[in-house]
């Protein structure tokens, strides 16, 4: 999982648009882009959504634009509007 994560990490980081709050939310945008990546998104109940892995595991993420108080329990992706960037904070095993 920690691979995934890695690569999850890096289309996020250099994503192949970039994030404009004002035009798209933070949810639907990182969907696209890790489908644009060939990621498995799917709806994920109590999630914002979920990525498919292969061997038939899945990986849980919410999205905020507020990096305070997160539940180390799930990954998340986190609009940081001071430096204009979104960053990938996975769970804490």
């Amino acid at each position: 999982m920690e691979k995934v994560l890695k690569v999850i990490n890096d289309v996020i980081t250099n994503p192949p648009i970039p994030h404009e709050p004002y035009k798209q939310s933070l949810k639907n945008w990182a969907m696209y882009c890790l489908r644009d990546r060939g990621f498995i998104v799917v709806y994920a109940q109590n999630y914002d959504f979920a990525v498919e892995v292969k061997g038939g595991g899945k990986l849980y993420f919410n999205v905020t634009n507020n990096a305070v108080d997160l539940d180390d329990k799930i990954n998340w992706i986190v609009w940081d509007s001071v430096d204009k960037k979104v960053n990938l904070i996975p769970q804490m095993l």
